[in-house]
């Protein structure tokens, strides 16, 4: 075989060219034909080039890159109206009616499937939330207080019932107002968490999860910065504390008619079919009434009847008699007039669980099964009912009538009303679970926006603190203070944050933060749930533990963590807007091990134990193995026909995709290699 033949001054630019021609005729035949002509006169020259790839040498035009958070369009695939007959009018119009009446009655079940998974949470949980509010030097700390108000709210999946807990340790004297209010600030956090699991019932379509996810976690993102904001503020100065007990004083208050209950008029008659709880046991044990331990927390007796009598009745010693006047022997038996409670049951409740003999946690696990099947096929039902409704010239409308600003100079008024709806609507439903849980579908499929939906969600905090407060102005003489002012402190506080976090544009963290989270989760969906998981469970209980060790260790590992955590976050936000100004190794985090900077090695592993898991688990399944076999038929049959590019420019790519896998996120809104 004969040598390569060598070429004669080999220089580079005999080879690609003069790059500013190269520059200048790039697109289009003229670039081919320059190139063309370059090849006859190095080929004339006798000389051999060698190979290179093409890919730099061609500059194809990129396709605009689509903004994933842009409300997408629906477009009306049906007949025109206009091109519709009588009948097919009547019909489109019976159809209308009908989808209408769907929606109502699948809203319905979604509004009581939150109640009913309330009262789930409450059976699993309750007993537990009653023991952790019972130590007093625990709720003492302000850390404490506010990750134990988060746990109370996540177990028994209610800010109110949480609250009213409160409000009986205050009453009684086992807790102060002033260490109560952290303890309302996480239940303001844990409040948030219905919203986020309702949001994963929109992993299917990766546009709609990712902005559905962002809608949900815009909520927790507002809560916490409110959180890290305030609460220092409030330990040091104790301003809410101050402002409210100034505001209680300053009224002459009495003890008002049952607060108006909405929604309850109508869910109640449905959701007293299924379940009946009776709270008071929650309450009985958070105030160290030993007795409640051993109560069931689901009601029996719905119509009861309590008769006060004055009795004979014996006690040991004359000491213990009620008067020195009604205290007498007889014998060796010393008797004394009391008050005797005797409650006669009248009625039993007609729920299903009336009359069951299953234990509180059994009972809550069917019904937290259920509720949540419940839930996800409303949720699903509920989406491609308005995917099918909102379209058109009514999805614009709507649209428009929803996300429209006013034109300037009052551009600024149109979030300050949204966030007026938004409390008036939680208003209505007296619950800001409901009211958000109902938006976070209608940011996913693109009818309301992500900027819009935050101020929705601030009126919706605003929304359930004022229903707080006339359910305080209703309560009996002995908690009427406590309780007004503590839904006062609830009020102050979202008020606070909003002021802090919504006027000036460049506040508005928690949008650009979900947005961040949105793109992370619709990548890797499975993220989500860890997100869940760290946020609203394993993260409270870590600091819980810390909390019950003792200042010293809590600020001894929680200060360190939380300096890297900011310091981290400082150094992120640098490389993105001036990586000039940081240290040559500090541009990026390519100096750590990929597993440390990239989810990408996690979501891997992640793909290889489900796989690993379907692999076994099917083993045993003929369907599976034939499945398998032809698969594997089908991938020697594309071997053969494979075509294989320039494996360097590849691995070029792959590192480039490794170092940046939020760009991929928001670039590539198809399918990929991700676990979930």
């Amino acid at each position: 075989m004969a040598p390569w033949p060598e070429v004669e001054k080999p220089e580079t630019n005999n080879y690609i060219g003069d790059p500013s021609k190269q520059n200048q005729n790039m697109a289009g035949k003229e670039g081919e034909n320059h190139k063309a002509g370059n090849v006859a006169s190095l080929g004339n020259k006798g000389e051999i080039q060698p190979a290179f790839s093409t890919i730099a040498l061609i500059d194809e035009p990129r396709p605009e890159e689509e903004d994933p958070w842009a409300l997408p369009e629906l477009q009306d695939t049906g007949v025109k109206w206009s091109e519709l007959d009588t009948k097919g009018k009547i019909i489109r119009v019976l159809y209308g009616i009908g989808k209408f009446i769907m929606l109502l009655g699948l809203l319905y079940m979604f509004v009581c499937s939150l109640d009913v998974l309330s009262s789930a949470f409450q059976l699993v949980g309750g007993k537990a939330a009653g023991d952790i509010f019972k130590d007093d030097s625990v709720l003492s700390n302000p850390v404490a207080g506010l990750v134990i108000g988060v746990l109370v709210t996540v177990m028994v999946q209610s800010s109110s019932t949480s609250s009213s807990i409160i409000v009986s340790m205050v009453s009684s004297t086992l807790l102060t107002v002033r260490a109560a209010i952290p303890i309302i600030m996480g239940a303001n956090i844990g409040t948030s968490v219905t919203n986020t699991i309702v949001a994963l019932m929109q992993a299917g379509d990766r546009n709609e999860f990712r902005r559905a996810f962002a809608a949900a976690t815009i909520h927790d993102f507002f809560n916490w910065l409110a959180v890290f904001a305030l609460l220092p503020i409030e330990v040091i100065s104790g301003y809410l504390f101050h402002l409210t007990n100034v505001i209680v004083e300053s009224f002459h208050l009495e003890s008002g008619e049952d607060a108006p209950e909405l929604l309850k008029v109508i869910t109640d008659p449905f959701t007293k079919l299924i379940i009946e709880l009776d709270k008071s046991v929650i309450n009985a044990i958070a105030t160290n009434d030993e007795s409640a331990k051993n109560k069931s927390l689901v009601k029996v007796w719905c119509v009861t009847e309590t008769n006060v009598t004055l009795q004979n009745v014996t006690v040991p010693f004359p000491e213990n008699c009620t008067s020195t006047d009604f205290c007498w022997t007889d014998g060796n038996m010393t008797w004394t007039l009391k008050n005797v409670t005797e409650t006669d049951y009248i009625s039993k409740c007609q729920h299903l669980f009336a009359n069951s003999d299953l234990p509180d946690l059994a009972i809550g696990l069917i019904l937290l099964a259920l509720s949540l099947l419940v839930l996800c096929s409303c949720l699903i039902m509920i989406v491609k009912l308005l995917n099918s409704v909102l379209k058109g010239q009514v999805a614009s409308i709507i649209k428009k009538t929803i996300n429209t600003d006013f034109p300037f100079p009052f551009t600024w008024l149109a979030g300050y009303l949204a966030m007026l709806a938004g409390a008036g609507m939680t208003f209505i439903v007296q619950s800001s679970s409901v009211f958000t849980s109902a938006i976070t579908p209608l940011v996913g499929i693109g009818v309301i926006s992500i900027d819009r939906s935050y101020p929705l969600t601030l009126g919706a905090n605003i929304g359930t603190t004022t229903t707080a407060i006339l359910a305080a102005l209703a309560s009996p003489g002995s908690t009427l203070k406590y309780s007004l002012q503590i839904a006062l402190c609830h009020f102050f506080f979202n008020v606070s944050g909003i002021i802090l976090f919504y006027p000036l544009p460049f506040t508005r963290l928690p949008i650009r933060m979900s947005k961040t989270l949105g793109n992370l989760t619709a990548q890797y969906r499975w993220f989500a749930i860890f997100y869940l998981l760290v946020c609203f469970f394993l993260l409270p209980l870590f600091v819980f533990g810390l909390s019950l060790a003792g200042w010293p260790v809590l600020l001894g590992v929680c200060l360190p963590l939380l300096a890297l955590f900011i310091a981290v976050v400082v150094i992120n936000v640098m490389q993105k807007r001036r990586p000039h100004s940081l240290p040559e190794k500090l541009q990026n985090w390519d100096f750590l091990p990929v597993w440390m900077h990239s989810l990408e090695p996690w979501d891997n592993m992640l793909m290889a134990s489900l796989a690993f898991c379907g692999k076994h688990c099917c083993a045993f399944c003929k369907c599976c193995k034939v499945n398998a076999e032809q698969e594997g038929a089908k991938d020697k049959q594309l071997k053969t026909t494979e075509v294989y590019e320039n494996t360097m420019a590849m691995a070029d790519e792959e590192r480039g995709g490794r170092r940046a896998p939020a760009a991929a996120s928001v670039d590539k809104t198809g399918t990929n290699n991700t676990a979930l």
